[in-house]
C-alpha cells in the first residue's frame, strides 16, 4: 500500500500546493540569465579581444577567462535540459521553428571554444591573427543569435531573420561586452585595466540605446504586448536598469570593481526578467502555448521539482568553489 500511496499523492496535487508551473517558468529564465551574466563576460572578453594589438594584453584576457569559460557554458545545457523536461512542446515547436537559427548559436559557440585552444598551441604570428579572429567572431556571433532566439521567442516570429531580433542581438552583444569590461576590471591590473574603462562605457550607452530601440517597437508595434510593458513588473524591471546602469557608471568611474561587475549583473538579469514578464502567460506565443497548458503531468513535475532542490545547491556549490578557486586578479606571467 505504501508503495502505491506515494505515487498516487505526488500526482495528485502540486507539492505542498505550490504553483509549480509558475515557478518552473521562473526557473527556466533564471537559468538563461545565469548562462548570459556567466558566459557573457567571455562573450565581452573575446569581443575586446579585437581591441588590444599587444600580445601580452591579449594573453591576459585569455587567462582572465581561462579556468571558467566551459564551466560557465554548462548552463545553457542546463536551460535546454530544464525547458525540456518541465515545458517540452515549446521545447520541440523553438528548436524545429528556429532550427538553423540554433545550429548557427552552436556553431558560433563551437567557435568560440575552440579557437583560444589553437590560438595557444603555436607562436607563429599569421596561426594566432587567424585563430584570435576566430575567437572575435565566435565571441561576437554567439550572442547575436542568442539575441536573435530570444526576440523571436517573445514575439513568436515565425521566420528566423526580423528586425526585433536584429536590434535585440545587437543589444545582447552590447552587454555582453558590459559584462566582460566589468569581469576584466576584477581580474587585471595596470594601464589594462584603465584603459577598459571607455569600453564600457561605451557598450553601455550602445546597450541602453538599443533597448530603448526595442520597447519602443514592442509599443508601437506589437498591441498584444503593450499592457504587458506597463506592468509593474516589467515597469519596475526598465526603471532597475537604469538605475543599474547609473551604478555601473559611477562604479567603474571610482574604480569600485566588484560593485561594477554586480551592477553587470543586475542588468543581464533585469533584461531576462523583461522577457519574461513580457512573455508570460504565454510561453509559446506562435505555438498558442501558455505556461498553464505547455506544462507537464503533475507526478513529473513534482519529481523534477524535488530532483531540483536537491542538484541545484549541489551545482552552486561546485561554482562557488570555482570562483573561490581562481578568484582575485591575473598575475603577471600568467597564461591561458
Amino acid at each position: 500500500m505504501t508503495e502505491l500511496t506515494m505515487p498516487a499523492t505526488l500526482a495528485a496535487e502540486p507539492l505542498f500546493g505550490l504553483p509549480l508551473s509558475d515557478l518552473w517558468f521562473g526557473l527556466v529564465f533564471f537559468i538563461f540569465g545565469m548562462f548570459l551574466f556567466l558566459d557573457g563576460f567571455d562573450f565581452g572578453v573575446g569581443a575586446l579581444f579585437a581591441l588590444r594589438d599587444d600580445a601580452d594584453e591579449r594573453e591576459q584576457l585569455l587567462s582572465a577567462i581561462g579556468p571558467f569559460w566551459d564551466g560557465n557554458e554548462v548552463w545553457l545545457v542546463v536551460f535546454g535540459g530544464t525547458l525540456f523536461a518541465a515545458f517540452p512542446a515549446v521545447y520541440a515547436n523553438l528548436f524545429s521553428r528556429y532550427y538553423l537559427l540554433m545550429f548557427a548559436i552552436l556553431g558560433a559557440l563551437i567557435v568560440r571554444g575552440l579557437a583560444p585552444e589553437m590560438y595557444e598551441q603555436r607562436h607563429d604570428e599569421a596561426w594566432q591573427r587567424w585563430w584570435g579572429r576566430a575567437f572575435v567572431v565566435g565571441s561576437l556571433t554567439a550572442p547575436f543569435f542568442l539575441g536573435m532566439f530570444t526576440a523571436n521567442w517573445l514575439l513568436g516570429a515565425t521566420t528566423i531573420v526580423t528586425l526585433p531580433g536584429v536590434v535585440v542581438g545587437l543589444a545582447v552583444v552590447a552587454l555582453t561586452v558590459v559584462d566582460g569590461v566589468a569581469f576584466l576590471r576584477v581580474k587585471t591590473r595596470g594601464d589594462l585595466r584603465a584603459d577598459l574603462q571607455t569600453d564600457g562605457y561605451r557598450a553601455l550607452g550602445a546597450y541602453l540605446g538599443l533597448i530603448v530601440l526595442t520597447l519602443g517597437y514592442v509599443y508601437a508595434g506589437v498591441p498584444a504586448l503593450r499592457s504587458s510593458l506597463f506592468s509593474v513588473p516589467v515597469a519596475a524591471l526598465v526603471l532597475a536598469t537604469l538605475v543599474l546602469a547609473v551604478v555601473y557608471a559611477v562604479a567603474t568611474k571610482e574604480d569600485r570593481y566588484y560593485v561594477a561587475f554586480g551592477a553587470a549583473a543586475g542588468l543581464v538579469f533585469a533584461l531576462v526578467g523583461i522577457v519574461a514578464g513580457l512573455m508570460y502567460p504565454a510561453i509559446d506565443r506562435a505555438g498558442g502555448l501558455t505556461v498553464e497548458t505547455a506544462i507537464v503531468s503533475t507526478l513529473p513535475l513534482n519529481l523534477m521539482s524535488i530532483g531540483a532542490a536537491i542538484l541545484l545547491p549541489l551545482v552552486f556549490v561546485y561554482f562557488g568553489v570555482l570562483y573561490s578557486a581562481f578568484s582575485g586578479p591575473i598575475e603577471a606571467g600568467e597564461s591561458y
